[in-house]
């Protein structure tokens, strides 16, 4: 048996015609959709980019425990059971973070890995900051410019090499057995580039300032008709990866190999584009634009589409893998958060959970039901109490150092995780200090005791947050629940006020 899964990066479920979109053309996306199980309910469990990372490889939350951080040595990852089990696992990856510190090991845990250089803050070529700043709304990094020399053809970006790599690999290996592939491609992420000559894939009529980069901030950064504009260059890079996603389906039809392979396509979180007043990710509250995700599952022999309603979460991936491959869940060497998703395709379960639980570290804590969402603030202004948990002192392109730690005294080592005896550093959240502001522990945006409750059923944009002590009581209950099933640290209920 074969597995393939395509990670499309802030891959918005809105921009996607499966998902009820009228504008953006993806025919390949469409094509494996015709023959999956088109995931409804489908939630990021820990964000941003490698959190998400983390969940999949190994079924577990992360969010509650830690930020940004490698694979710990700890961890039970799906590509450790796979190789254990004789399933070869190969990567093909744009993603840049596996390589930087803070996601430096991920892809160690692989069989063979392909990494295709270039992507955003990539550090590929020799940046001595010699280049002029140009006039623009967001960003507009020299690293990328240096780096974006490189590309000519739409072939040379990344994220088509990536693709066609995966091609390659597949045609490459269409006669052997056992094996798993993970395609990473880091497009539709930010910046939203692509030669020039694919500006004809959803023209417009804007001529203002340079915008293709949004900064992670509100909609204040750039005009209404930039905004619109930086809409269609997101809608570009999806059609140009789905484009580039049917090599890899065309050799799939070609060795008929759909008969003996799963295929998954999914991606690790959405974006905003103007939606509550913000851009990108990160700094908000939890909205479902970046939180409620796509996910299509086509299982050997499916030739029609089916729909999946069940609550469902990116931590189902590495046990519905197992799972696919004969391998027992039970023989990971620590409990999975997550459950497979083959009973819920086959239709012999009706659902997996009860509810849904994701968020990022240190700030709200979010829980859908399938009817309603809450977000869960802090219930204090300071934020406290709040420990970081890790066993590999590195995060977001730094390490916890003498940079980013104000007193390292106050730094404990013990076995402070209820499922593991490992030994982790417990860090005090008062101690430290990251570099990039989008992914720090205050609440931007937000302030102590707003907690946000919104009826899905009645107000599916969450733009009038409900005033409903009884419901807020019950949703409270849920989370309780659900951060006591994830293990959660037990400072996490006292920084909530759920006690």
């Amino acid at each position: 048996m074969k597995t393939i899964v395509f990670l499309m990066d802030s891959l918005s479920r809105r921009y996607l015609p499966t998902y009820g979109n009228t504008w953006v053309r993806t025919p390949n996306i469409d094509r494996l959709a015709a023959r999956s199980c088109v995931f409804d309910n489908h939630f990021v469990g820990s964000a941003p980019c490698m959190p998400a990372r983390h969940d999949i490889l190994t079924g577990r939350l992360e969010f509650l425990e830690r930020n940004w951080s490698p694979i710990q040595p700890f961890d039970c990852t799906l590509t450790y059971m796979l190789h254990k089990h004789g399933v070869f696992s190969h990567m093909a990856t744009d993603h840049y973070h596996y390589f930087h510190l803070g996601g430096e090991n991920y892809h160690a845990h692989f069989d063979s890995w392909d990494f295709i250089r270039g992507q955003e803050n990539d550090v590929w070529m020799s940046d001595f900051g010699k280049l002029a700043e140009r006039p623009h709304y967001g960003q507009d990094k020299s690293q990328y410019r240096l780096n974006r020399e490189q590309f000519h053809g739409e072939e040379d970006y990344p994220s088509p090499k990536t693709l066609q790599h995966a091609a390659d690999w597949i045609e490459a290996h269409h006669d052997d057995d056992n094996w798993f592939l993970m395609v990473d491609s880091f497009d539709p992420h930010e910046p939203f580039d692509f030669p020039d000559c694919g500006a004809a894939e959803y023209p417009d009529e804007y001529e203002d300032t340079l915008f293709y980069w949004p900064a992670y901030t509100t909609t204040d950064q750039a005009t209404q008709e930039a905004i619109e504009h930086a809409r269609r260059r997101y809608a570009h890079l999806i059609t140009m990866s789905d484009r580039w996603l049917g090599k890899a389906l065309d050799v799939l039809d070609k060795y008929d190999l759909w008969d003996d392979t799963m295929v998954i396509l999914t991606t690790d979180h959405g974006y905003l584009l103007g939606e509550h007043g913000f851009m990108a990710k990160n700094y908000m509250p939890c909205y479902n634009e970046v939180y409620h995700i796509p996910l299509m599952v086509s299982l050997p022999g499916m030739r029609e589409a089916t729909r999946c309603g069940a609550l469902t979460q990116n931590i189902d991936l590495m046990p519905t893998v197992l799972d696919f491959h004969g391998i027992d869940i039970d023989a990971c060497h620590h409990p999975l958060h997550g459950k497979s998703l083959l009973p819920l395709i086959a239709g012999t379960q009706e659902k997996l959970r009860d509810a849904a639980i994701y968020g990022m570290y240190g700030r709200q804590v979010n829980i859908c039901d399938g009817r309603y969402t809450y977000f869960r603030a802090p219930a204090r202004e300071d934020n406290q109490p709040l420990n970081l948990y890790t066993a590999m002192p590195s995060t977001i392109c730094h390490y916890w150092d003498y940079d980013h730690i104000s007193d390292v005294s106050k730094i404990e080592a013990g076995p402070f995780l209820p499922y593991t005896q490992y030994p982790v550093f417990k860090i005090p959240n008062t101690i430290t200090r990251l570099a990039d502001d989008t992914h720090n522990f205050a609440r931007r945006y937000e302030v102590a005791g707003e907690n946000l409750l919104f009826d899905l059923a009645t107000d599916p944009g969450q733009e009038h947050p409900l005033r409903d002590a009884t419901l807020e009581q019950a949703m409270c209950e849920k989370l309780r629940t659900a951060m006591a099933l994830h293990d959660s640290p037990e400072e996490q209920f006292d920084r909530l006020g759920l006690r």
